[in-house]
């Protein structure tokens, strides 16, 4: 049994970092649309993802395990989006891929990667607690991370080869980590439901 206090403190945690999300989401979904980024729009639409997954977090934590594991399956789902969306955006960049302005790109992966290292340092106290919805915050601070680090070399390989394909390998890279996330909450949620003799 997990102690009220803890509850508390982990859902001001995901609090917190869904409005981190929330408000760098605006601001690297309008750098991505300036520059013509594939990678910053897919790191974007992620933002929105976990903002989406924080709030809902924010709000089932409290709820029975039947209805946990539910919204884990459901957040399965939701991180799927990022993943599809950034499919479509490189087809369109790869029919004309010009470089994205490399400064814009470094500067707003590095403002990312601020962000979602923040985050997880916030959830890195409530990452031992078990469930698909813990895993989700966790797993999203993380990748987002590495995706951050990624869309960065990305910019030092674009300025070398003045070619827009760093960008777009990067940005589809980031789909398919967002999809692998999907599956491992997926898992959760069934071991949740499974453990929790759910009918």
């Amino acid at each position: 049994m997990i102690p009220a206090s803890d509850d508390r403190s982990f859902r001001r945690a995901v609090l917190i970092v869904a409005i981190l999300n929330g408000a760098y989401f605006v601001i690297e979904f309008i750098v991505a649309q300036l520059i013509g980024s594939v990678s910053l729009l897919a790191d974007s639409v992620d933002f929105l993802e976990d903002t989406s997954i924080n709030l809902l977090i924010f709000f089932a934590v409290a709820w029975s395990l039947k209805r946990r594991s539910t919204v884990g399956h459901v957040l399965a789902f939701v991180i799927l989006v990022p993943a599809l969306a950034t499919i479509y955006i490189a087809i369109a960049k790869i029919l004309a891929p010009s470089p994205p302005n490399v400064a814009a790109l470094s500067l707003t992966a590095f403002g990312a990667l601020a962000v979602n290292l923040s985050a997880a340092f916030i959830l890195a106290r409530h990452r031992g607690r078990s469930g698909s919805l813990v895993r989700a915050a966790w797993l999203s601070a993380r990748n987002d991370s590495l995706a951050n680090v990624a869309i960065i070399a990305a910019a030092a390989v674009t300025l070398w080869l003045n070619s827009g394909w760093p960008d777009i390998i990067v940005g589809i890279a980031i789909g398919l980590l967002n999809a692998d996330a999907a599956r491992a909450v997926w898992r959760a949620a069934r071991a949740e439901r499974r453990d929790g003799a759910i009918p």
